[in-house]
C-alpha cells in the first residue's frame, strides 16, 4: 500500500463524528500514512506524540461584523486549501457534512488546477436533523453530490440520505469501529469503587446531553430499577439538557443516586465499571457509545431505531425497545441485574460481535481501500 498524505476535517468534540475521525486518523498514522487534522481545536481523543500526525487550527478572522456570525466555513475552506498546497495532500476526508463538505468543495475549486480528491462521511444529524433544515438543505445536497466519494456510517443513514436529498451518486456504507484492545472487559476496574461504594449495581449512559438522547426516559427507567434493586446511575457527558436532567433527578428524589461525571476523555476506563449501558435515544444513526460498551462486555439496552439494530442483535448481543417504552427497558434491565449468568452471557456475545464485525483494523482497511480508489481514479 502506498503511503498517503490525508487531511481530516472534523469537529474537535466528544461527539461521535469527532471521535471516529480522530480514532481513524490515529489508526491511519500507525499504518505509516501522514495525517493532517484540520479543526478549530485539539481533538478530544488526540493525545500523545506521533511524528506522522499534524494539527492545523482553523481561526476565524476578528472583525466587528463577525463577532456574532463568524464565517467558520470560509475560514475552514482557506485552511484546507493552505494545508493541501503546503503539504501536497493526496486527499481530504471531511466528517459531518455541514459545513465541512461545502468548505472542502470551495478549497478544491481554489486549488485548481491542482487536484484535491474529497471524501465526505455522513454521521447522522448532519443529514437527519441539520441538513434537512430549509436553510441548509440545498447546500447539503449540493455538497454531497460534489464530493468525490461519500460514505455513511450505517445502511439506515445511507437510505435516509438518498430518500431525503434525492441523491443519485453512490454512497458506500462503512460502519463505525472500536479499538477492542483499548475497550475491553476488566476484572478489576478502579472506577467501580467510586461509582458503587456500597456494592450497588451500576447503570451507565454516555452522550452529548441533547434532546435526541431522551434523557427523561433514561431517568424514569433508572427510577423504576432502583426501587427494586440497589443501583446507581452514572451519566457521562455534558450538553444543553444537563441542567434540566439534574432538576428532574432532584424532583424524582433520586439525585443522591445519580453521578454526573461530565465530559470524560478516557471512557474506556469507565465503561467496564457498568453492569448495563442505557441508550434510549429517539434517534441514532449508528450508536458509537453502544458499540464501545459492547466491546467492554457490557450489555446494552437501547432503542429500536435508526442504525442501532445494525449494531445490536436483539436478545443476543443486547436488547432493543421503542424509545419511550419505559416498562420494556425497565423489565429488561431488572432481568439482567437479577440474572448474573444471563448478563455475562449477553456481555460475552456483545464483545464477540464488536471484535468480529466492528474491530478497528477491519473497518480502517475499508477506508484505506476507499482512499486508494479515490486517489487513483
Amino acid at each position: 500500500m502506498s503511503r498517503l498524505k490525508i487531511g481530516i476535517v472534523c469537529y474537535p468534540t466528544l461527539g461521535g463524528s469527532g471521535v471516529v475521525a480522530t480514532e481513524l486518523g490515529k489508526a491511519l498514522a500507525k499504518l505509516g500514512n501522514e495525517i493532517h487534522f484540520i479543526t478549530t481545536g485539539h481533538p478530544s481523543r488526540l493525545s500523545g506524540y506521533d511524528e506522522r500526525v499534524y494539527l492545523h487550527k482553523v481561526v476565524t478572522g476578528e472583525y466587528p461584523l463577525f463577532q456574532q456570525y463568524a464565517p467558520y466555513s470560509l475560514s475552514l475552506a482557506v485552511k484546507i486549501r493552505e494545508v493541501a498546497e503546503q503539504y501536497r495532500l493526496d486527499l481530504v476526508h471531511v466528517h459531518y457534512a455541514i459545513p465541512h463538505a461545502a468548505s472542502a468543495f470551495l478549497a478544491k475549486e481554489m486549488l485548481k488546477p491542482q487536484r484535491l480528491p474529497t471524501m465526505t462521511t455522513l454521521h447522522g444529524t448532519d443529514i437527519t436533523l441539520v441538513g434537512i433544515m430549509p436553510s441548509y438543505y440545498e447546500i447539503t445536497r449540493f455538497s454531497i453530490e460534489k464530493s468525490d466519494a461519500v460514505t455513511a456510517v450505517s445502511e439506515f443513514l445511507r437510505r435516509e440520505t438518498v430518500r431525503e436529498f434525492r441523491i443519485e451518486r453512490p454512497i458506500e456504507v462503512i460502519h463505525n469501529f472500536v479499538d477492542t484492545e483499548l475497550f475491553r472487559p476488566k476484572a478489576s476496574c478502579a472506577a467501580r469503587t467510586r461509582l458503587s461504594p456500597n456494592g450497588e449495581k451500576v447503570l451507565m449512559h454516555i452522550s452529548n446531553f441533547r434532546k435526541v438522547k431522551n434523557l427523561p426516559v433514561l431517568l424514569q427507567v433508572f427510577n423504576d430499577v432502583q426501587k427494586h434493586i440497589p443501583a446507581r446511575l452514572a451519566l457521562v457527558g455534558d450538553g444543553p439538557e444537563r441542567e434540566s436532567v439534574e432538576r428532574q433527578a432532584e424532583d424524582m428524589g433520586i439525585i443522591d443516586r445519580v453521578d454526573f461525571l461530565g465530559d470524560q476523555e478516557f471512557v474506556a476506563e469507565l465503561l467496564p465499571a457498568a453492569d448495563v449501558f442505557l441508550l434510549p435515544s429517539q434517534h441514532e444513526s449508528f450508536g458509537l457509545a453502544a458499540l464501545e460498551a459492547m466491546a467492554c462486555g457490557v450489555p446494552v439496552v437501547g432503542s429500536r431505531i435508526g442504525g442501532l439494530p445494525e449494531v445490536i442483535i436483539h436478545e443476543e448481543t443486547g436488547y432493543l425497545c421503542d424509545p419511550n417504552d419505559v416498562a420494556c427497558m425497565s423489565a429488561i434491565v431488572l432481568g439482567l441485574l437479577r440474572d448474573e449468568d444471563l448478563r455475562l452471557k449477553i456481555g460475552r456475545a456483545a464483545r464477540a460481535r464488536a471484535e468480529q464485525e466492528f474491530n478497528r483494523d477491519k473497518v480502517v482497511a475499508r477506508y484505506v481501500d476507499a482512499y486508494q480508489r479515490l486517489v487513483s481514479a
